[in-house]
């Protein structure tokens, strides 16, 4: 007896539908980054080209010998090592430049700080009416052109008619000759650029303190603790990021302040206002781009110097 045996047509593998769903996101994920980096290149060109580029020039520009006659053949200068950064360290002029910035830092940085702490506390208090209004008016100077504010306050320090001395005068003080002399003008700028900042520093720390819970402040004067010990044991510990982020923005600006000695004294008298960019300005003035790329990248390096301190001093403690 034969036995008929039906054999069944038997179906062709199919894909797998996990290998479709990953292909399908993989062609999802290049046409996203496609689209993603149209819209990047506009600012990528003009990154490389405005400020890429730059760098990489000026870190060239520190090992040779560039001056301004070889800008015709940039590719043709000697290349000298770390010479200009022998030169820079041992010149008189940069030195002296070094010791103001060091100065001006030293003492604007923690002045601005502190003035722009005391000035948020007492906004963040309630003890101060029109709190907008005060917020506005300190904050003004900020906005306010910095060559505009540096004319004005020139006018205001003239030894015989501007308005400080002739302030002074009616009390009976001869004011001194604020810009002129060499033991008042670093003070004048200092001065000046703190009146200028504070306003700044004081909006963030206004900002972070009120970000502070009212119930702590409450908690600890349950316990007895009065406005000073509230403001060390708790306001300063809990506005420490805050603080971090003042202090490295307030001591990258102020390692780079070039418009007021530009404005105000040109770097005198006798030098005593020139400062580290101001000494870069006048360097690449002169032609020597090696020097001037050479003292660009010391400033560089005292900039991260100070802002790492400034984390190890100010960082959050965990």
């Amino acid at each position: 007896m034969t036995v008929a045996v039906s054999t069944a047509t038997v179906p062709p593998a199919s894909v797998p539908s996990g290998t479709v769903t990953a292909r399908r996101t993989s062609a999802r994920r290049r046409r996203t980054g496609l689209a993603a980096w149209g819209f990047a290149l506009p600012f990528s060109v003009l990154f490389a080209v405005f400020m890429l580029l730059p760098v990489v020039s000026s870190l060239y520009m520190a090992f040779t010998d560039m001056r301004g006659a070889d800008l015709r053949t940039p590719w043709a200068v000697n290349f000298v090592g770390l010479d200009n950064f022998v030169a820079v360290l041992a010149d008189p002029k940069f030195q002296q430049a070094a010791g103001n910035t060091l100065y001006f830092v030293g003492v604007a940085m923690p002045l601005t700080l502190a003035i722009a702490l005391l000035l948020a506390v007492l906004l963040n208090s309630g003890l101060v009416w029109f709190r907008s209004v005060f917020r506005v008016g300190f904050y003004a100077p900020v906005v306010t052109s910095i060559v505009a504010v540096a004319v004005v306050w020139r006018f205001l320090l003239q030894p015989d008619f501007g308005l400080v001395n002739s302030a002074l005068g009616v009390v009976g003080i001869d004011g001194p000759r604020w810009l002129t002399d060499a033991a008042w003008a670093m003070p004048s700028l200092i001065v000046m650029a703190t009146w200028r900042n504070v306003g700044y520093s004081m909006v963030i720390l206004l900002a972070g303190l009120q970000g502070i819970p009212r119930d702590v402040y409450e908690a600890s004067a349950i316990d007895g603790a009065g406005a000073v010990r509230q403001f060390r044991s708790i306001t300063v510990p809990l506005l420490r990021p805050t603080l971090l982020f003042c202090a490295v923005i307030t001591g990258i600006g102020y390692l780079q302040f070039f418009e007021e000695p530009f404005v105000m004294t040109q770097g005198g008298p006798l030098g005593a206002t020139n400062s580290v960019a101001y000494e870069i300005f006048n360097q690449f003035g002169f032609g020597n781009y090696g020097l001037s790329a050479a003292m660009s990248y010391v400033l560089f390096v005292a900039i991260v110097i100070l802002s790492y301190l400034q984390f190890r001093l100010l960082r959050t403690e965990k």
